[in-house]
């Protein structure tokens, strides 16, 4: 299986491409994805390889979109919807948790939501406190709707190929800071990434520490850089939150012994703070210190950059806190 070194971008382009042309029931709906290509290029080109049929440019109405790809879905279809920024999932949040997220538990097998929701999230980019935010863990707290957020080109692939074939609606995360990105994919159509499998990506003992998406990427930079001051970290990328993959969390703290978690979002209310909870819950014995979480803190996101540095978690501040947690 060959190899090729591909942006986040691309990986995504490719994955879409691949399924439309394996299973002609999936099509792409969403704002200016046809000829524009979508707001960060991700469907370039895919109107002249599959037309306006299955390359649907929608209103400016993210709540009808929504809705209409939720009935397609139901009749035998699989719509991949684009949200311009994952801060419109207010917009569509009635469609996508009282209808989507609920239908396998009313109907049972009678109406099936095989429906992705992509959208683009995070700041980094200075686009202020309404394009910036990180809003999964609202997803978190409403059952039926699996949630993936990739940190990897051969993740988002495999991943978004994934959600794609999947039966239940999937909420695909894609960070904006990442689309740039680059790393090996394999060039191989069947490539797929199960939902639930976190990936290792350092193998340590002094700490653990947790992250998923853009978190995630920044965690592997610290990680290699306090290995050079003679700390071992065991390094998680989650990529999947719906499900979640607490048996690796939890093995790696029965091991470290401490528990660090890396979340772009607000404080209060976050994933960090269920993954610390389940951790306490099944693992509370093998902690020898109390479990840290660096976040952003209680406040929108700034447009001023120096504003926007200062909030966000940053490989030093991931450094720092590792440090203080094992001395301590």
């Amino acid at each position: 299986m060959s190899e090729r070194v591909i942006s986040y971008t691309d990986a995504l382009r490719e994955a879409l491409a691949e399924e439309m042309a394996r299973d002609e029931t999936v099509f792409l709906m969403g704002e200016d994805i046809a000829e524009y290509g979508g707001a960060f290029g991700v469907t370039r080109g895919l109107l002249d390889q599959f037309g306006r049929e299955r390359v649907v440019n929608t209103p400016i109405s993210e709540p009808g979109f929504t809705g209409l790809a939720i009935g397609a879905a139901m009749t035998g279809t699989r719509p991949v919807v684009e949200l311009m920024f994952m801060d419109f999932l207010p917009l569509v949040a009635d469609q996508l948790l009282n209808m989507a997220g609920k239908l396998r538990y009313v109907f049972g097998e009678q109406a099936g939501c095989p429906l992705v929701i992509r959208a683009p999230g995070g700041a980094g980019r200075c686009y202020g406190p309404t394009h910036s935010q990180n809003l999964e863990a609202w997803l978190l707290h409403s059952p039926g709707i699996k949630i993936v957020c990739p940190s990897t080109p051969a993740d988002a692939k495999g991943l978004l190929k994934s959600a794609i074939r999947d039966p239940d609606p999937v909420f695909f995360m894609e960070h904006k800071m990442l689309y740039p990105t680059r790393d090996e994919v394999p060039e191989n159509p069947d490539l797929t990434v199960p939902f639930g499998q976190a990936r290792k990506m350092c193998d340590g003992e002094d700490i653990t520490i947790v992250a998923w998406s853009w978190m995630a990427a920044l965690v592997d930079g610290a990680a290699l850089e306090l290995e050079k001051l003679g700390v071992y970290a065991d390094a998680l990328d989650l990529r999947t939150l719906v499900p979640m993959d607490m048996e690796a969390v939890v093995a790696s703290v029965k091991k470290t012994g401490r528990l660090m978690i890396v979340e772009e979002a607000v404080r209060t209310g976050g994933v960090a703070a269920e993954i610390a909870c389940r951790v306490f819950e099944r693992a509370y014995d093998c902690l020898a210190a109390p479990v840290h979480r660096l976040t952003l803190p209680d406040i929108p996101i700034s447009a001023s950059p120096l504003l926007e540095a200062a909030a966000l978690p940053s490989v030093e501040k991931i450094i720092d806190m590792a440090l203080d947690l094992v001395d301590g």
